[in-house]
């Protein structure tokens, strides 16, 4: 494994310790206000279930133009949260719907101190190759910011 976790082009994998337990690391992945607060999106009421999906105005700056749209694969509550999305859909003017996704997996794991939260996003090799290495690039640094944001959203609003 590398440095910066990535096994191959097909996958990145992002982990960080928060100091907070299970059980607000969950609600901070799961709750749609709370995911939007620290991902960067104005979530639609409502929330999240397998199979079901979620459109919403993306609000990180530069890139209000987009949407998120994201569906549901798994959650095991406190375990596993997972979804499926197209990556590097910056374009508004291109059509991603008949293009593969990438399934996005979040894990919490006990640890001393807190909770391990590992993200995965795999299938990026199945991404057409016109915007394959863009995607990639793009979400890994990505990730690695949504890693931040989401250790500062839960420890910055410990109660919530």
């Amino acid at each position: 494994m590398s440095k910066s976790g990535e096994t191959s082009t097909d996958r990145i994998e992002k982990k960080v310790l928060l100091r907070a337990p299970r059980a607000r690391v969950w609600r901070a992945l799961t709750e749609p206000a709370q995911f939007g607060a620290w991902f960067g999106a104005k979530m639609p009421p409502g929330s999240f279930a397998p199979g079901k999906t979620t459109r919403a105005a993306i609000t990180h700056p530069g890139y209000e133009h987009l949407t998120l749209e994201i569906t549901i694969a798994k959650m095991e509550p406190e375990r596993l949260f997972s979804w499926r999305w197209h990556p590097g859909a910056v374009d508004p003017k291109r059509d991603y719907s008949k293009d593969p996704t990438t399934l996005v997996v979040f894990t919490l794991e006990e640890a001393e101190g807190g909770t391990l939260l590992t993200v995965v996003e795999s299938g990026f090799d199945k991404v057409p190759s016109a915007y394959r290495a863009t995607a990639f690039r793009g979400n890994r640094d990505g990730w690695t910011e949504q890693m931040k944001n989401i250790e500062r959203h839960v420890t910055a609003n410990p109660a919530t």
